[in-house]
């Protein structure tokens, strides 16, 4: 890597101004309990300070309750019980509440300020835009509700949601927050297969779908995989709901399905919503599988309200004027994790229904134009391939409405951080970068708005998250700023209460790696200046002769060749070293796939890592198997590379791409 890459990715290039830092929510919360710095800040909500009494986690996720305004029907006996240890906390125990009344009811009263202002603002990929305001969506979520009673779903039940993206989706799942079922949200881009374990997992019976969605111009339908699904799921899907998106000619159960215009339409507008208790689970929320079998995560009406609205209130500063735009499916976390965050305090969400080149590769900056978007999240996958597009393109576009960037799922290299915050976000935009996860429906990480940044770290801990970096022994290194692995020492509201299959997969998954620590499977760093890093999964590793690193690492050393667009590094069995590192590489447009630049690049990694992780072989592909989300599948690489069975790939977008694998041996 060259000195001035290195300085640039280990210099601070955030400073944000003293008018910005004082106009934050974060900063009005210091000064409301005194505290000092962010330092102070973290100390104080994670742990409990002697001679302070309003300090550490129990008093903290106390305290947000009335400081952010979350209306209990029946206020908790305690913070917390913590009897079965903190695998097993109950929080809020004794209290009722339920997500539906502080994200749409208490919005759309006839006597709020709110009722008027708009929820949700969506754009269809062939430039359909739809608003809805608060009292609309309270409405049309009240006919869901309705209709749910009406085929007999109680407190408890499970419902699918395989839809589109459209402003329906936003009612369905708080109707069914409403009547106390439990929304299980699958992603639009699923095959059969993995619809199908999601519906026989849970055993729903009731499920919402669409005809289909429009995605690079083209008509992608629902409606067949969704039954295929039903045939291969062993449990009874008795009741099927069809939103009509495109008026497309799809296969139709007579008895079974329902358009949406005829079973929830036609219901009445007016429902009380249920008191729940604080414990009562909410969504079934399903890894993506990228690792493995999907895990089904048990989320709580309680604990999700609570974390999700802490992160939007003060990671991302939300204010009363803002519209937010976070590139998701209500299939992965991050879908409901920003309608919750944002309908808690009465905001507006903008949710976009295609894809992010279509018809242009201008597509989200055009919209952010548009609709004066003050905030826009997406992944590092997503804007490296908009980076690689050309600067041009945001050329004619004011951008100027945007107030924090966000990021997640993956770690960044530095000159595509760079590329997001400056020429997206102008070169003053704060980019949130988090990283936690669906089982926690939130972050164990991110930075503060008032903080300084470097590229590509993820500021601190989360307020009120008990982290820590620690060796194989579970002692802590945080400190000595070695790479360890990322644990929580404590748990939080939103913790996953265990997992659908079970408590024994739950404990071994997440407990058993170390005493008492929740195990979060990431390499993580602290470095001198007290910023957070991630260099990816821990169980990723790449372990060459008893030396350990990141692929993330290997990855970031080869694209700094210029001729190198993007790398996946992934370790093979290798008879010296015990494990060999295979480079898989996509040339930039125009480079032509040779020889000499296999052995560049070798050289390059072998220069920046050392010898050991120099690659066995450089292997030229056009694309690599990834998520909707944006995050390759690096097991799929792996087992394409060794032959072993592929395992569960239903998360995979793009199937075409592991054919591109095998050609390239």
């Amino acid at each position: 890597m060259p000195a001035d890459s290195i300085a640039d990715s280990e210099r601070i290039v955030h400073e944000p101004s003293r008018e910005f830092v004082e106009s934050t929510n974060v900063w009005q919360f210091m000064q409301a309990y005194d505290i000092a710095d962010y330092d102070e800040l973290i100390e104080r909500t994670t742990q409990e300070v002697e001679g302070v009494p309003d300090s550490g986690v129990d008093w903290f996720w106390d305290e947000l309750v009335d400081y952010l305004g979350i209306e209990f029907y029946e206020d908790y006996d305690t913070i917390r019980d913590r009897t079965r240890g903190p695998q097993f906390d109950e929080w809020y125990k004794g209290g009722s509440i339920n997500l539906a009344h502080n994200v749409v009811d208490r919005h759309a009263a006839a006597d709020s300020e709110t009722r008027n202002k708009v929820a949700t603002i969506w754009e269809g990929e062939d430039g359909e835009i739809r608003e809805v305001t608060y009292h609309e969506l309270a409405r049309q979520s009240n006919k869901v509700a309705n209709y749910l009673e009406s085929v007999g779903i109680e407190t408890g039940d499970t419902v699918g949601l395989y839809m589109p993206m459209v402003p329906e989706v936003v009612s369905i799942l708080y109707g069914c927050f409403k009547v106390g079922a439990i929304a299980v949200p699958i992603f639009s881009g699923f095959g059969v297969d993995a619809t199908a374990t999601r519906l026989e997992d849970p055993e729903c019976s009731v499920l919402f779908t669409g005809d289909g969605f429009y995605r690079r111009g083209s008509e992608i339908t629902l409606k067949g995989t969704a039954d295929e699904a039903i045939a291969d799921a062993d449990t009874d899907v008795e009741n099927v709901v069809v939103f009509d998106r495109l008026g497309a000619d799809i296969p139709w159960t007579d008895g079974r399905d329902q358009w949406w215009a005829d079973a929830v339409e036609s219901q009445d507008d007016a429902y009380d919503t249920k008191e729940l208790d604080a414990g009562q689970e909410s969504m079934l929320l399903y890894s993506s599988g990228t690792t493995g079998k999907p895990k089904g995560i048990v989320h709580t009406h309680a604990g999700v309200q609570m974390q999700t609205a802490k992160e939007l209130y003060f990671g991302f500063d939300l204010k009363p004027s803002d519209r937010f735009f976070w590139v998701s499916d209500i299939g992965w976390m991050m879908g409901p994790w920003t309608l919750i965050g944002n309908h808690t305090f009465g905001g507006t969400i903008f949710m976009y229904e295609g894809a992010p080149d279509h018809p242009e590769p201008d597509r989200f900056w055009a919209m952010i134009d548009r609709h004066k978007l003050t905030q826009f999240g997406i992944s590092p996958t997503a804007i490296r391939a908009l980076r690689k597009k050309g600067d041009e393109w945001l050329e004619g576009h004011d951008l100027s409405s945007l107030r924090l960037l966000g990021s997640t799922g993956e770690p960044w290299d530095p000159e595509s951080w760079q590329w997001f915050y400056e020429h997206v976000g102008g070169g003053d935009t704060p980019i949130i970068n988090i990283s936690g996860g669906t089982e926690i429906c939130g972050c164990f990480l991110m930075p503060m708005p008032i903080n300084s940044l470097k590229p590509c770290t993820l500021g601190g801990p989360g307020l009120g998250m008990h982290i820590d970096i620690v060796n194989s022994k579970g002692e802590s290194i945080a400190d000595t700023h070695e790479r360890g692995f990322l644990v929580a020492r404590d748990s939080c509201p939103s913790m996953t209460k265990s997992l659908w299959s079970g408590d024994e997969r739950y404990l071994e998954e997440y407990w058993s790696s170390f005493e008492d620590l929740w195990d979060h499977g990431d390499w993580a760093q602290k470095d001198e200046d007290g910023f957070w890093f991630l260099h990816g999964r821990a169980d990723d590793a790449l372990n060459v002769a008893g030396r350990k690193v990141g692929p993330a690492e290997v990855e970031g050393a080869a694209m700094e060749h210029d001729d190198i667009n993007q790398a996946t590094a992934v370790g093979v069995p290798d008879d010296t070293t015990g494990t060999a590192v295979v480079l898989y590489v996509i040339v930039e447009d125009g480079v032509a796939e040779t020889d000499d630049l296999r052995d560049e690049v070798r050289a390059m990694v072998g220069e920046e890592l050392g010898k050991p992780f120099r690659p066995r072989e450089v292997l030229f592909v056009d694309e690599f198997p990834k998520t909707q989300s944006g995050k390759i599948i690096r097991r799929a690489v792996q087992a394409t590379y060794t032959g072993e069975d592929l395992g569960d790939m239903s998360s995979i977008e793009n199937p075409g791409a592991l054919e591109d694998l095998d050609d390239a041996r």
